[in-house]
């Protein structure tokens, strides 16, 4: 069934039947009825890549992500691509295995032609966000920032999200912070770093103890734990920097060192994966705001669709309030030791 077919069927000229497929098209809403209703039950569709020719659109998001290992980052994905295609937008996905291959997919999206790219949980080149742009193709990070700050960014206020992890911590009487970090160069573990330890100090507290996990995986974060034999240091309260590293982190040291949580120290993550409120984890964390970071993305790739000189570059969205589990507990040292 070709559109030339439908036309003849309705005794109407192929523009007509066209324009009744362009939401935005001049045509009048009885005819617009009559020809999707007579295409449903012929079983026309109309060609994506005829249509993009026409207006130099393919409605494609592309979609590069690299570590689908963090549960974060699939639940994300669900959620995101049905939001993307209730707006008519169809999803292309490109994986990069290894950091250094993230231009590589990049790349492979762009022969496609995609309207723009949504970036997560990859470090992509300025080179590479450059050449999208100038395709016509621009990149929204997403819960990130791009290094140099330009490309557009939707993600949660994480310096917000590492002060009121020092503020938990401390208010339930922990004094012997540590933070374990994971992928220096990402903007998400940097600020929630920074957050955590000028809170902690602007408290009175010495500066946190920093433990580089070195990825936001469960074995970064079990190798961690592991490590915690290593520092000589007392240490009370931990964050993490997100839920997966915290749930290998907790498993380290309570198998490696024999180490109890919340007994001995108490951990908080962040994110608020499914994962982190199994009976088996019952993590304390901090929430992302997923819901509106996710409507921001789609509301920013709508506006880029039509004029990405208008579009807000970087979006922050506060975390939400943390929630507390199993993993964290009060102390006091009234009488010198922890309860």
């Amino acid at each position: 069934m070709t559109v030339k077919d439908l036309a003849k069927d309705l005794g109407m000229s192929v523009s007509t039947i066209s324009r009744a497929f362009y939401p935005d098209a001049v045509i009048a809403e009885p005819t617009r009825r009559i020809v999707l209703k007579r295409a449903a039950e012929l079983g026309y569709r109309p060609n994506p890549f005829a249509q993009s020719l026409i207006t130099k659109r393919t409605q494609i998001v592309g979609v590069v992500v690299s570590d689908l290992t963090n549960p974060f980052y699939p639940e994300v994905m669900t959620e995101l691509v049905a939001r993307l295609q209730a707006v008519g937008m169809n999803v292309m996905l490109a994986v990069a295995n290894e950091p250094e291959k993230t231009d590589e997919a990049v790349e492979l999206l762009l022969s496609y032609q995609p309207d723009l790219l949504v970036v997560l949980a990859v470090p992509l080149s300025s080179h590479a966000r450059d050449k999208c742009e100038q395709g016509g193709a621009p990149c929204i990070f997403f819960n990130r920032l791009s290094a140099d700050g330009l490309g557009f960014g939707i993600t949660c206020d994480n310096i917000i999200g590492g002060r009121q992890a020092a503020d938990f911590l401390i208010d339930t009487g922990h004094r012997h912070l540590l933070y374990v970090s994971a992928f220096p160069d990402a903007s998400t573990n940097a600020e929630r770093l920074s957050g955590f330890c000028k809170r902690a100090q602007e408290r009175g507290l010495a500066r946190p103890i920093i433990l580089d996990a070195g990825f936001f995986t469960y074995e970064a974060g079990y190798d961690a734990g592991l490590k915690m034999a290593g520092l000589n240091q007392t240490v009370d309260g931990v964050f993490c920097a997100n839920d997966i590293v915290a749930i290998g982190f907790i498993e380290g040291i309570q198998e490696g060192l024999g180490l109890r949580v919340p007994e001995d120290l108490s951990v908080v993550g962040f994110d608020d994966i499914t994962m982190a409120g199994w009976p088996s984890h019952k993590l304390t964390t901090i929430p992302q705001p997923l819901g509106e970071m996710m409507d921001a993305t789609v509301s920013l790739a709508l506006e880029l669709a039509q004029d990405p000189s208008l579009a807000t570059r970087t979006r922050r969205f506060a975390p939400l309030p943390l929630i507390e589990r199993g993993t964290t507990r009060s102390r006091s040292y009234a009488t010198g030791g922890a309860t």
